[in-house]
């Protein structure tokens, strides 16, 4: 299973937040090139990169960053983040990123979610981030009115190459993820399925590695806070 280390980036700062609330934010020492090379040198092969000032912008403002992170380490690299057009996937696609996570302009524009994998085949990524059942868009402050199952239905044969479930009431409150609703998606999925949001302890993800359909999980806010170790987490990886 891969073990996906997360750096969130937010005024060029290591940020994490709880429930996707800005106002609920934890600033790290590391820098987010340090974050990354240190998550290299534990042996760890994936990255996930969230940037926070996009989400707010719909602009890829991290850009040089994260394309720093990219040239620097040998690391695959998923990179979400406000990103709303062709234009932000093909820059993040043209630095070496290997997906490229989509989350509230897929699911509120299907055409330009299908569109895009056809145009950028096996690098589109889908954040599915629900909350009570719900899919939510808009930085988490919006419900879709859409199921989670109900949209994965309508979308499952767009070639997405894979997908990010997150709870977002268990995001950053490290209570264990909702393994019961992610193997739900897994199981209706046509493409992997990366677990996220409120990852606590090594059972986590010992857990998920022993789930079905699952490819993988995301370790954030555990990490900074220092819950899992790194030299014990780069064990579960591979």
């Amino acid at each position: 299973m891969k073990i996906f280390p997360a750096i969130d980036i937010k005024d060029k700062k290591c940020v994490r937040l709880i429930k996707g609330n800005f106002d609920n934010k934890t600033e790290y020492k590391m820098s987010p090139i340090e974050q990354a090379e240190q998550y290299k040198n534990y042996g760890f092969k994936n990255l996930h990169i969230v940037d926070l000032d996009g989400a707010v912008t719909g602009e890829t403002i991290n850009l040089s960053i994260i394309q720093e992170i990219v040239s620097k380490f040998d690391l695959k690299v998923e990179v979400g983040g406000g990103i709303r057009n062709f234009d932000s996937i093909k820059k993040y696609v043209d630095i070496g990123i290997d997906k490229v996570i989509l989350g509230s302009a897929a699911i509120k524009d299907k055409i330009f979610l299908k569109e895009a994998c056809a145009k950028f085949t096996t690098k589109i990524a889908l954040g599915l981030d629900e909350k009570d059942g719900y899919l939510s868009v808009s930085g988490w402050k919006e419900n879709s009115q859409q199921t989670t199952l109900d949209f994965l239905k309508e979308i499952n044969d767009y070639g997405v190459s894979r997908l990010i479930f997150t709870d977002i009431n268990r995001d950053g409150m490290k209570q264990s993820p909702n393994f019961d609703e992610a193997m739900r998606v897994a199981e209706m999925s046509n493409c992997p399925v990366i677990i996220s949001g409120g990852v606590s302890s090594i059972d986590d993800v010992k857990k998920a590695k022993s789930l079905k359909n699952i490819e993988g999980i995301i370790v954030g806010k555990a990490i900074y806070d220092g819950d899992i170790k790194l030299e014990e987490l780069v064990k579960e990886d591979a």
